[in-house]
């Protein structure tokens, strides 16, 4: 076995590159959106599944702060020599992730919101200094940079900082939201609901006839169109587990995989791990979950006697599935019961859920299960009955 820095819970690009930390390149993630001009696209996958790495990468390559080109040398970007001197340190950018919003009451989680604000502001504090800023813009700012904006300017926070970058560097931004669904999930837990989704449907305003912005990806584990948070952004491209072009960027593919063990001299534990570990089918492509197979192999550099654990299914309270089993009749007990002995269930998804409809249908259940990575669609060689359109076997 040969001895690997594998980076288990680090998600800073930088930091894994400069560290001499294992990396698997999906800096082709970087084409791939270029490639589609789209205005605002939203990746959702299940969590751990490299979310927040692949937005921290795409700060690290349009950032014009940053001189990133050591960083990206030897990787599948690189290649790219003139897309790379047309994008790379060229863009003002904007990267915030709202995946520390929690509280137990309204009160807590916008507490918490308002430091994320306030942290992202304090990283730009030069616009304080434009020529090219109002007095009322550097009022507003001082304000959200302190943590003690009003509401109103809370809500409108990201459509000001963008606003005011595009101004400093006369040049459009791009504008990076990881996790944007979290605060509305943990707000869904504990009751208030509505009041954050008023609050994050105000942020989210600046995805939308935004003259500021160059384009937007904004990332999350569950799709809410009903809510309208996404309502009005034009050209919008949506990317989930059912209907893909990136799945190769979230999760390990087999290549991937292989590579690592060759690297790690673990081939031996090539079919242990397939088995443990390669359980999603997102799209057209077989995924395997990173978190588990990091930390196996994390596990085994300590103990190459260790047995395959869910490293996974720690990684959350797993409030929204908790909340269903108080709603679980006799249908889909039954359900669990066929999924739990290994055969498969044929159930209607919707990618489009709303937090406050979720127990409305048992649909609704699956759905949340299926996005959220507690089940994947069935390969053709595990199920080939027919499937009613519109149906997924799970």
């Amino acid at each position: 076995m040969r001895k690997l820095n594998i980076p288990v819970g680090i998600s800073d690009f930088e930091k894994i590159r400069n560290g001499g930390f294992y990396y698997i390149d999906k800096s082709g993630l970087i084409t791939e959106i270029l490639n589609e001009k789209a205005e605002a696209t939203l990746i959702t996958r299940p969590r751990r599944f490299g979310k927040t790495l692949g937005m921290s990468m795409l700060e690290s390559f349009f950032d014009i702060r940053k001189d990133s080109k050591e960083l990206f040398e030897g990787l599948e970007i690189a290649e790219h020599q003139a897309l790379c001197d047309e994008w790379m340190n060229q863009y003002p950018t904007v990267f915030v992730s709202f995946r520390q919003v929690d509280g137990l009451d309204f009160t807590g989680a916008y507490d918490m919101l308002t430091m994320v604000i306030a942290d992202l502001y304090n990283k730009h504090l030069y616009l304080l200094d434009s020529k090219s800023a109002t007095e009322f813009q550097k009022t507003a700012f001082e304000h959200l940079a302190h943590g003690n904006g009003s509401i109103k300017e809370v809500k409108s926070s990201l459509m000001l900082l963008t606003t005011m970058m595009q101004s400093y560097y006369a040049k459009p931004v791009i504008l990076l939201i990881d996790e944007y669904d979290v605060p509305v999930a943990k707000a869904n837990n504990n009751g208030y609901y509505n009041e954050m989704l008023d609050v994050m449907k105000g942020l989210m305003q600046a995805l939308k006839d935004n003259q500021a912005l160059q384009f937007a990806v904004v990332t999350g584990c569950l799709k809410i169109a009903k809510e309208s948070i996404f309502t009005g952004t034009n050209n919008f491209v949506s990317d989930t587990i059912t209907n893909s072009r990136l799945n190769e960027y979230f999760g390990f593919v087999q290549s991937e995989v292989d590579l690592l063990l060759k690297d790690a001299d673990l081939t031996m534990q090539a079919e242990n791990i397939k088995k443990w570990y390669d359980g999603y089918h997102f799209g057209a492509f077989d995924v395997y979950c990173p978190w588990d197979v990091m930390n196996y192999l994390l596990e085994l550099q300590r103990n190459p006697k260790a047995k395959p654990i869910s490293y996974w299914k720690n990684t959350s309270d797993n409030a929204i599935i908790r909340s269903f089993i108080d709603y679980a009749g006799s249908t889909i007990t039954n359900k669990l019961e066929t999924l739990m002995a290994g055969g498969c269930i044929i159930q209607r998804v919707d990618e489009n859920l709303t937090y406050d409809y979720l127990h409305s249908s048992e649909d609704n259940l699956w759905s949340t299960l299926y996005l959220t990575g507690y089940l994947t669609k069935a390969r053709e060689e595990d199920y080939k009955g027919e499937l009613p359109d519109g149906m997924v076997a799970l």
